[in-house]
């Protein structure tokens, strides 16, 4: 028996009146999930514990079996094991986002986030500008580290964990009153605008029609994680497809093999085909029992609030993931059972998470059709399975 988790980040949202009263799942051409539908159950889970903030963090965890409340220390230094960075006991790792700043005369305090991924930048500019940052702001006790796309890393010495806000929860709006308290960090991102919005290569981004990485914000506090392996926990060996930092440093924590698949970049563009192959791959031919395939896209989508983009990425995931994985499993004669669902709604509305319960779909190929519904999170509602305690459904893909 094999196992698949296909996560389609942020892909659960609200009834939309521009799509006929849908949501963007719901609206979505996804006949290969929906067939999975007809022969599996669907059902809605909580991920996100009640009094938590509702995060790509500490949902994932849930999804793959690990109480937030227990296992949760701050998002960062998740990514921190996912870049190598090794963290002490007293070392507080923070995200560290490039953003797009309105570029106008006003005083910092003023400007408003108008871009939480700088155009969604390619790792190799934002590590010419990092390199930028550090020159001018690393020291003893701030280190600051590369990692994916608009995604990186602070490691504050001695540092404190402190309240910081996540700049996808604050587009369009003025940034005054969501600094750092903490001097030091402020400071930090307000030097940062004096470094960034001129630099050569931010004025060639802005002469091509591209959003300047013109700032750093700062988010995501947190300290050394201690994660339960995920195979003696489960009793199988896993993988994690996945090209944020964030689900790799979950994976490195909990001792699963990380895959790199090239042009999987957490954009609509990323390779969703490459990342289903290699899921297969470790499954048939390297001999894993588990695969963890996240797509960050739809995510990403919500955030910029296009309801058409999130559309393209949940039927790309359904024709490019789901459908092929379950192709190459068939081909092979291979029972599996699989589990579709997001972590947590981004409704393309808000442009930010939520923490409503998400729609699940939880399929055994050794199932016979059985009825014709649809996978979204109307029917998952009307279903009337509920799993408040999210993180032990991955219980019930292994049947324990």
């Amino acid at each position: 028996m094999k196992y698949i988790v296909v996560l389609g980040d942020g892909m659960a949202d609200e009834l939309i009146e521009g799509l006929g009263g849908k949501t963007p799942l719901e609206y979505a051409d996804t006949k290969a999930m929906d067939e999975l539908a007809g022969m599996g159950e669907i059902g809605l889970a909580r991920t996100i514990p009640e009094g938590m903030k509702p995060g790509s963090d500490t949902a994932n965890l849930a999804v793959l079996g690990y109480d937030p409340k227990e296992y949760y220390t701050g998002r960062s230094p998740l990514e921190a094991l996912s870049i190598g960075v090794p963290l002490t006991e007293t070392d507080v790792a923070i995200r560290c986002n490039f953003v797009t700043l309105s570029d106008d005369f006003l005083p910092y305090e003023e400007k408003k986030i108008l871009d939480h991924s700088a155009g969604e930048i390619s790792t190799e500019d934002a590590a010419i500008l990092l390199e930028a940052v550090r020159k001018e702001l690393a020291d003893d006790i701030f280190s600051y580290y590369v990692g994916t796309s608009y995604r990186h890393l602070l490691v504050w010495n001695g540092g404190i964990v402190c309240e910081l806000t996540p700049p996808h929860d604050i587009l369009t709006r003025k940034i005054g009153e969501y600094l750092p308290k903490e001097k030091k960090l402020a400071d930090m991102m307000r030097r940062s605008y004096e470094i960034l919005n001129h630099h050569p290569l931010n004025e060639k981004r802005a002469a091509a029609g591209l959003n300047k990485a013109n700032s750093i914000w700062f988010w995501g506090a947190g300290t050394k994680p201690n994660l339960t392996s995920f195979e003696e926990k489960n009793r199988v060996r896993g993988v994690m497809v996945s090209a944020v930092d964030l689900l790799k440093g979950i994976a490195v924590g909990a001792g699963m093999k990380v895959i790199k698949v090239e042009g999987a970049d957490g954009s609509l563009h990323t390779n969703y085909r490459g990342k289903a192959m290699a899921a297969a791959d470790a499954l048939l031919k390297d001999g894993y029992d588990f695969a963890y395939i996240h797509v960050e896209a739809p995510d990403e989508m919500g955030h910029q609030g296009s309801v058409e983009k999130k559309i393209q990425a949940i039927e790309s995931i359904d024709s490019e993931i789901v459908a092929v994985i379950k192709q190459q499993l068939e081909e092979a004669n291979v029972d599996y059972r699989m589990l579709i669902m997001p972590d947590h709604p981004t409704p393309v509305r808000l442009r930010t998470h939520t923490a409503e319960p998400v729609p699940y779909l939880l399929y055994d190929s050794r199932q016979e059709r059985k009825m014709i519904q649809r996978y979204n999170e109307r029917e998952a509602e009307l279903s009337g399975n509920m799993s408040e305690k999210g993180w032990k459904l991955i219980d019930r893909l292994f049947k324990k």
